[in-house]
């Protein structure tokens, strides 16, 4: 029977690498921030999300155990690449910058670049409208790297931070902020604040695991990959991507 290992370190930093060292080798050490709703959140101590779900599906197929380790988004790539966690599953997007220096499954997530305000706020229509706005986005995330992209990113006012966003930009503190489309609408949905997308996604995101580029990280990916395969063919991928968000995100 598949054991899961829950190792949480949110606020209180990262387990060292000795401690790391003394896990059960049969374990894959997943890295996630736990504070990305509903992907990987923590709610009543116990961390869950659709991306633990995944996880926990794809060690199960792989007969393996679990171990989760929890730190701050903007920490995860540095744990990765010492070799403190195997991979990260935090909504990660296929960035050109990251597929050079990762290597990558397939995708399993297919999104897109949301703008979101705060309820009422009429004077941001779409991304087109952030000139001359106060925008957030997660500190370590793409979307920074997406604004920038726009031929006006030097008249928007791009703040970055650990987390969040979504209650500023409710108080009014920011104009509006930046995150997938899938979750900033489970946010307005199940979260009391008053939130509205802006317009259409402005930029398709493709979300998969990153492995090291090594010979044998990329074994490890292979059969993560095959893992997800058999997952997404025997439509238990699906399952649990309704069971989250009504729908099949999985897919293109």
């Amino acid at each position: 029977m598949l054991k899961r290992i829950a190792l949480t370190a949110l606020a209180a930093g990262l387990m060292t690498a000795g401690s790391l060292a003394q896990a059960d080798d049969h374990a894959i050490r997943v890295g996630m921030s736990g504070g990305y709703f509903p992907f990987t959140f923590v709610e009543q101590d116990k961390l869950q999300g659709f991306e633990v779900d995944v996880m926990e599906a794809v060690a199960e197929e792989m007969d393996v155990e679990v171990e989760f380790v929890t730190a701050n988004f903007s920490g995860l790539f540095g744990m990765l690449e010492s070799g403190r966690i195997d991979t990260i599953a935090n909504q990660i997007t296929i960035t050109e910058e990251r597929a050079a220096k990762y290597a990558f499954t397939e995708p399993y997530v297919y999104d897109g670049a949301q703008v979101v305000v705060k309820a009422g706020n009429e004077a941001i229509e779409g991304v087109e409208d952030l000139k001359g706005k106060t925008v957030a986005v997660n500190l370590g995330s793409n979307y920074e790297e997406l604004l920038r992209e726009l031929p006006y990113a030097d008249e928007i006012d791009i703040r970055t931070y650990e987390s969040n966003i979504e209650q500023d930009t409710a108080l009014g503190r920011v104009d509006a902020f930046v995150m997938d489309r899938v979750s900033a609408s489970q946010v307005i949905k199940e979260k009391p604040m008053p939130l509205a997308l802006a317009g259409q996604p402005f930029s398709e995101i493709r979300n998969a695991l990153p492995f090291r580029d090594t010979e044998e990280d990329r074994a490890l990916r292979d059969r993560v990959d095959a893992a997800l395969a058999t997952l997404r063919e025997s439509g238990e991928l699906q399952a649990i991507s309704e069971e989250w968000f009504g729908t099949d995100i999985t897919r293109p």
